[in-house]
């Protein structure tokens, strides 16, 4: 009897992340989403674009997720193949929906968007053989505050990964990207959110997500609060000021926002996430890899869809010889 060949190893990983992907039905004209009767299809999801991000800057991205046994679940594993983003470890779930939501147009600030998520297909991430390989498999792991907020399911799921990724000797990054409205209890919020934060390596929070979670009222007692929980390295994104701040040992950097024509403030955050992972990567110095983040997160900012902006790794050499000195 013949014997059937082993199954070939997986390819190293540079990345990985999880969370859920939905289908992202964005509306041409502008005015409330009620009034909207034209609509372009997308795909939507903080770790999805941060994973699109990476990808396009030429590093080997696995996204783990949970997709329904429907159209859209075909939609999603369709869009991040053609990202070159790795679905090895997405379950499709022939019981829950892939969820969606519609995104409204804004001719001044953040859109209008409304999720359609309930008990969805991604709300119901747990572990498999697949995503421990994944999670064992790379150099470093992405995750958010997103995927503890959908379930009980899920934020098993996300502080089993994290502990996976710890053992495995990952580098990990954190982005609180808060979202109140997926928790019944803002305490929960802040202590569940905090004690990921406090295992990761990296916590990237916005100013103002910064001083709800730990009450301190400027970026350099937010990146103390996280520092001494445990982070090597603190980045503070403080719009008002139009700067981040990347906190590191007894050092500071500050890089100002890049200049450019934003016509859609969503993904801005995830775009920095994945210039600054991508920095890690490459090894560039802490001021390089501000500056990159800064660059990949403006650009996110240029076009409508939420990752649609991100550029590609020529791309962004040129976005950066043309503000060289920015």
């Amino acid at each position: 009897m013949p014997v059937n060949p082993a199954v070939p190893p997986q390819p190293p990983l540079d990345v990985v992340t999880f969370g859920e992907a939905m289908v992202m039905f964005r509306a041409e004209e502008y005015g409330p989403l009620a009034q909207a009767d034209r609509y372009a299809r997308a795909l939507a999801g903080a770790e999805v674009n941060v994973a699109t991000g990476l990808a396009r800057l030429g590093h080997a991205t696995a996204w783990i997720g949970r997709v329904g046994d429907d159209p859209f679940g075909a939609y999603v594993l369709s869009a991040l193949r053609g990202e070159g983003i790795d679905t090895g470890a997405v379950s499709v779930d022939p019981r829950a929906p892939t969820g969606f939501q519609l995104k409204g147009r804004a001719e001044v600030g953040d859109p209008e968007v409304a999720y359609f998520r309930r008990a969805s297909a991604g709300s119901l991430l747990s572990p498999t053989a697949a995503a421990t390989d994944r999670l064992t498999g790379a150099r470093h792991l992405h995750l958010t505050g997103i995927p503890p907020a959908l379930s009980p399911t899920a934020r098993s799921f996300a502080f089993e990964a994290l502990e996976q990724a710890r053992a495995a000797g990952l580098s990990i990054s954190f982005d609180p990207n808060l979202r109140p409205v997926l928790w019944p209890d803002r305490a929960e919020m802040v202590r569940v959110v905090n004690e990921l934060a406090s295992r990761a390596d990296w916590v990237l929070p916005g100013l103002t997500e910064g001083r709800l979670l730990t009450g301190c009222d400027d970026a350099a007692g937010i990146a103390r609060f996280y520092q001494a929980a445990g982070a090597r390295r603190v980045v503070v994104k403080d719009g008002a000021r139009g700067a981040a701040l990347l906190f590191e040992d007894d050092g500071c950097c500050v890089q100002p926002v890049f200049p450019v024509q934003s016509v859609d403030p969503v993904g801005a955050g995830d775009g920095f996430a994945a210039g600054l992972i991508s920095a890690h990567l490459d090894a560039l110095d802490a001021p390089e890899s501000l500056r990159r983040a800064a660059a990949v997160g403006a650009l996110a900012t240029t076009r409508r869809g939420d990752s649609d902006g991100l550029p590609t790794r020529s791309g962004l050499t040129r976005f950066l010889a043309a503000h060289a000195a920015a």
